[in-house]
């Protein structure tokens, strides 16, 4: 009796230690997965910080803001306007102009470079198709293509007559030599709105070689795209 006693009793134990053993695994198994998932949100805000060149902490304020009253406000700030506008000094606000210069410097650049390239492309796989932002403007006669060069007195009043008009404008510098900073400066002479050029509205472009086949020794020369293809504007 006292044997069967041992046995039961011994049973109970065991039954209890499995019973105890299960929760304690699947808490084991809860902590690797929370752990896993901090890592990889952790991983991202790393990544997500290093794109804008900010750092750890900048990052998780970002997120703050993007989530209380600036982020209402505002909605779809990018991270360095928002943390520029929700500054705390006149350093830190300085700090993120900086940033926000050198990134759009790099943007402006790249950008620069690869339409060059594809109006490369285009005089080789199209000789006879003028590359005004790819196809876009084969489909709307409004969009108009500009051949400027610098100190040009006459290029500088088609420029600002064409700019009062508001519509799409394509400006051709001739003479830029494919130096991007030759764009950038003629640019920054003739004040061309920064807004107009980030929304496309007005690019800027190196000539290369294209005035020579459409400009018929005219300098300014404005084309459309017409009935008949592209025509000269008068």
């Amino acid at each position: 009796m006292k044997k069967l006693k041992v046995m039961l009793l011994l049973g109970v134990l065991a039954v209890s230690t499995v019973a105890l053993a299960v929760p304690s695994l699947n808490q084991e198994n809860s902590l690797t997965v929370n752990t896993s998932l901090q890592m990889l949100e952790q991983q991202q805000m790393t990544l997500s910080a290093q794109e804008w060149g900010l750092t750890a902490e900048e990052w998780q304020r970002y997120e703050t803001l993007k989530k209380g009253r600036r982020g209402v406000l505002s909605p779809g700030l990018d991270p360095l306007t928002m943390l520029g506008i929700e500054a705390r000094s006149d350093e830190e606000r300085r700090h993120f102009a900086e940033l926000t210069v050198k990134q759009e410097f790099q943007r402006v650049d790249a950008e620069l470079a690869f339409q060059r390239e594809v109006n490369s492309a285009w005089m080789r796989v199209y000789p006879g198709v003028l590359p005004i932002q790819g196809l876009r403007s084969e489909v709307s006669n409004t969009r108009q293509a500009l051949f400027v060069k610098d100190g040009c007195s006459a290029c500088e009043r088609k420029l600002a007559q064409l700019m009062k008009s508001n519509l799409p404008l394509d400006i051709y510098l001739v003479g830029s030599g494919g130096k991007d900073e030759a764009v950038r400066a003629w640019a920054k002479k003739h004040h061309i709105p920064a807004e107009k050029v980030k929304s496309r509205q007005v690019t800027l472009n190196h000539d290369n070689g294209m005035w020579m086949k459409y400009g018929n020794g005219m300098m300014p020369v404005v084309l459309q795209q017409g009935a008949q293809g592209w025509q000269r504007v008068k």
